[in-house]
């Protein structure tokens, strides 16, 4: 980590800090993941492109998602001075530092999760 980042205040129980659970409570949420490798794989987007890239998400948790991801330090919301202005999405310094635990997570799912209908159509 730089020396310019400054880390990130968490709670764990128990009396020592435990960097797993620590870790999953900033990204375990179920569409946490999903927006943080979005936002890896495009660079900054506008909340409609956003929920386009993330697909199957409602206005209303993408919008709550992303306030807690900005709360987290994850992401950060910019306002565009364009004519209309717009609003803005991308990662943090903190954010980008999880590319590797993200990528991580798309590799173990590729090499072992298959998709349903693969699953349905292997056993017809």
């Amino acid at each position: 980590m730089s020396e310019s980042t400054e880390q990130l205040e968490v709670w764990c129980a128990g009396e020592d800090w435990c960097p797993v659970t620590s870790t999953a409570t900033l990204i375990g949420k179920k569409w946490h993941t999903v927006i943080l490798h979005r936002l890896l794989a495009n660079g900054p987007l506008g909340f409609n492109a956003l929920k386009k890239e993330v697909g199957g998400i409602s206005s209303k948790v993408l919008s709550d998602s992303l306030e807690d991801l900005e709360a987290k330090q994850l992401v950060e919301r910019s306002v565009i001075s364009e004519k209309p202005v717009r609003v803005e999405y991308s990662l943090t310094e903190h954010g980008k530092s999880l590319e590797p635990v993200i990528q991580e997570m798309a590799k173990w799912g590729q090499e072992h999760l298959t998709a349903a209908r693969d699953k349905e159509s292997s056993i017809a």
